[in-house]
């Protein structure tokens, strides 16, 4: 078995690497203004985290009392983790806490629902992806009118401190995001104490709190994206830093013609780790994430497998500026990490038959960005904008109808009408185009309502 490592030139990398050096420059200026320390002022977004933490209801063993900052301390494990996702559901609104106050358990859930409009050109699914807008327009689907339960679940966590593994936290979540968004799908299920977790959860090359929020359940196209089985370390030290690394179960996604080439099973893990600098009490922070790969296949040809090292390098941050401002900003670039883009995972591009020559596979290259501008004008009342593009580059030059790129805009409204009830409005805008020039354009128009308890 051959094992081949590869850097294919594109003309993306150069601009990826000007703009990871303007996100730094930009992250660490507003750095340098850090205002932690006992006069600090919470953010408004701190303000809105606070209420649903404080909209909880404790249920104690026969009506013990329980110290405060006890249940505090609890439930802020569970909105501090770094690979929340803004859309991931609420804490439960009744925890049963223990007469001791070292265990507490939680069953909750969330009511989604979206409806949407789409003109000028639709997508046929419910997450807004570019990849998947029609080239050319289906005359008979010009406008779409549609609703969608999906990412309506339950979850159910427990809280608790062990002399052993210290302070720790179970959590199970699962919705109704499978077979046509109605069938019971597992979405995470994992053990996490101060340093470990395992289980089912995000992978560590994901950074959640950098995406800009959206009411779309597929988000900006040029997000790295993806729920693995993983075994993750995390250490933060000197307050400020926080190092993670993992190994993580693979997913491939290869695209072999069965002809002359196979994909081979998946038998080394994936391996990512993550190096942030936070600072504003966690408010901010720049990141910096890597991902590397193993990618078998088999040259039937040859009657031989061969092994392609993919990987992927990702930097993140998240600015906060006075108390109402948040801003976003993600830029990555790989190869063979196409199915960790949310885009690009719409179809098999990890690995793909090089051009002209049959029974050879190799990791084609893309490059994504994400920008964000995210404003409260009250703790119950913001809105957000996001940009993201996602860039595909293969080799030769294709001429076909392969994806290209895709652009993806979004503008919403939310509102917290209670810390449990929210309803939100978002206008999408997304463009696919082609390497032969073709391309087409999608409008959208969704509201929302969300009930969590």
């Amino acid at each position: 078995m051959k094992f081949h490592i590869s850097f294919n030139h594109v003309y993306g990398v150069r601009r990826i690497l000007l703009s990871g050096l303007a996100l730094c420059a930009f992250t660490f200026t507003f750095a340098q203004t850090d205002t932690v320390g006992a006069g600090r002022s919470k953010t408004v977004s701190e303000i809105r985290r606070d209420a649903m933490v404080a909209s909880t209801h404790v249920i104690t063993e026969n009506g013990a009392s329980v110290p405060v900052d006890s249940i505090v301390k609890k439930l802020n494990r569970f909105y501090f983790d770094q690979y929340r996702h803004f859309q991931d559901p609420r804490a439960p609104y009744f925890m049963f806490m223990s007469k001791d106050g070292k265990l507490a358990m939680g069953m909750g859930g969330v009511i989604r629902m979206r409806g949407y409009y789409d003109w000028n050109g639709s997508i046929p699914v419910n997450g807004f992806a570019p990849y998947l807008i029609p080239i050319p327009k289906d005359p008979t689907s010009k406008r779409r009118l549609a609703a969608t339960p999906a990412a309506t679940g339950l979850f159910f966590t427990i809280l608790g401190h062990n002399s052993v593994i210290g302070d720790f936290m179970g959590f199970i979540q699962a919705d109704f995001s499978g077979y046509e968004n109605q069938d019971f799908k597992l979405k995470k299920a994992y053990l996490q104490n101060d340093h470990w977790t395992i289980g089912l959860a995000t992978t560590t090359f994901e950074d959640p709190s950098a995406e800009p929020p959206t009411i779309d359940g597929a988000g900006p196209n040029g997000v790295n994206s993806k729920t693995n089985i993983l075994m993750r370390y995390t250490t933060t030290f000197k307050k400020h830093w926080t190092v993670d690394a993992s190994f993580e179960f693979p997913k491939s996604s290869i695209s072999a013609d069965g002809e002359y080439t196979k994909a081979c099973s998946d038998f080394v893990p994936d391996i990512s780790a993550a190096f942030k600098y936070s600072w504003n009490e966690g408010s901010s922070h720049v990141r910096l994430s890597a991902l590397g790969r193993v990618l078998t296949y088999r040259n039937l040809i040859e009657s031989k497998n061969h092994s392609i090292f993919g990987w992927g390098l990702q930097l993140s941050s998240v600015v906060n500026i006075g108390r109402s401002l948040n801003l976003f900003g993600i830029a990555s670039v790989g190869q063979g990490h196409s199915s960790y883009t949310t885009d690009l995972a719409c179809d098999k591009f990890d690995l793909v038959s090089k051009p002209g020559e049959n029974g050879i596979l190799y990791a084609p290259a893309a490059v994504g960005y994400v920008f964000g501008v995210q404003y409260y004008f009250t703790p119950k009342l913001f809105s957000n904008i996001a940009l993201s593009e996602q860039r595909y580059y293969p080799k030769g030059n294709l001429s076909d109808s392969q994806y290209k790129y895709g652009l993806y805009g979004a503008f919403n409204l939310f509102w917290d009408i209670t810390p449990r009830f929210e309803v939100g409005a978002e206008y999408l805008v997304g463009k696919r185009m082609n390497f032969n020039r073709t391309h087409g354009n999608a409008n959208r128009l969704t509201a929302m309502f969300m009930f969590s308890f």
